[in-house]
């Protein structure tokens, strides 16, 4: 398959959120109060269908150009899986982001492997493992998120042309 029509393609996906970008925005706003009530079920119907297609270890979009939010949590968890202590992995890994948090120090992921797998998956932090939030409770309180993610998962960018279809 060229490159040109892959949907794992960077290029293609911040191509299409930004032509979507306002329909996305226009469909949230017009979701009824009455609605609200389906949507995480549906949403998270939705996210199980497209998740049994899409192909993460293709793609690692996020993991190459999203900075998660890294708790003290995931450090006490990181330094654990590397087996060194939490203060060197805020020495060599993390710096502080201007809202306060810390971040990886640069990006792609310090972790991520050149075959898209993890060299930490199973202690990734907690921000990785709930990555795109497309099955969290409460759902339309994350969709300007989702719409801002839309740029980096082709799988929300499903999640979401699915939704519209259905809702």
């Amino acid at each position: 398959m060229a490159k040109s029509n892959n949907i794992y393609d960077p290029a293609i996906i911040r191509e299409k959120a930004k032509k979507n970008y306002s329909i996305y925005k226009t469909f949230f706003r017009s979701i009824k109060k009455n609605q609200l009530k389906n949507l995480d079920d549906t949403i998270h119907y939705i996210h199980e269908e497209v998740f049994e297609d899409i192909d993460c270890l293709s793609c690692a979009n996020c993991c190459r150009s999203l900075g998660p939010r890294i708790s003290d949590r995931d450090i006490e968890k990181i330094a654990s899986a590397l087996r060194i202590k939490p203060r060197d992995v805020v020495d060599k890994y993390l710096k502080i982001d201007e809202d306060g948090d810390y971040v990886f120090k640069s990006m792609p992921c310090p972790f991520i492997c050149d075959d898209n797998y993890c060299s930490i998956y199973n202690d990734r932090p907690k921000a990785c493992r709930e990555y795109p939030h497309t099955d969290r409770k409460k759902f339309f309180q994350i969709y300007n998120l989702t719409i801002k993610n839309s740029e980096t998962c082709p799988a929300i960018q499903k999640i979401l042309d699915r939704l519209m279809k259905e809702l």
